[in-house]
């Protein structure tokens, strides 16, 4: 079996504490991003409200909601949130990949085990 492959490698009790333990901040960071797109919506309603006197066309009203400073500094806060939501899903996709590794070289083993015994 090469190093890679070696299943002493795996510590399957660690992969599950880690995705027990990362789970509550996942959690937290999808609904900080879902929030944050959500109130997306509510920010530029809200800045196209305020200019209405001014621009009383909704394509200009538009226009100036995506060009207020408010409205891309959510952008910039949203780009954060959708980063640290993916950077833990992926890492408990690799824990759960560690894990269905452990039970494919385990069942092999039993095999193994079964066919020389």
């Amino acid at each position: 079996m090469t190093e890679a492959m070696d299943d002493s490698s795996i510590n399957i009790f660690k992969a599950l504490d880690y995705i027990r333990d990362t789970a509550p901040a996942y959690a937290k960071a999808k609904a900080n991003r879902v929030y944050l797109e959500e109130y997306r919506k509510s920010l530029k309603a809200i800045i196209m409200k305020e200019v209405e006197p001014k621009f009383p066309s909704a394509v200009a009203q538009e226009r100036e909601a995506y060009a207020d400073d408010r409205y891309r500094e959510l952008l910039a806060g949203l780009r954060q949130a959708v980063e640290d939501e993916e950077k833990l899903r992926w890492r408990i996709v690799a824990a759960q990949a560690k894990i269905e590794v452990w039970r494919s070289l385990e069942s092999s083993r039993r095999t193994e085990t079964k066919v020389l015994g």
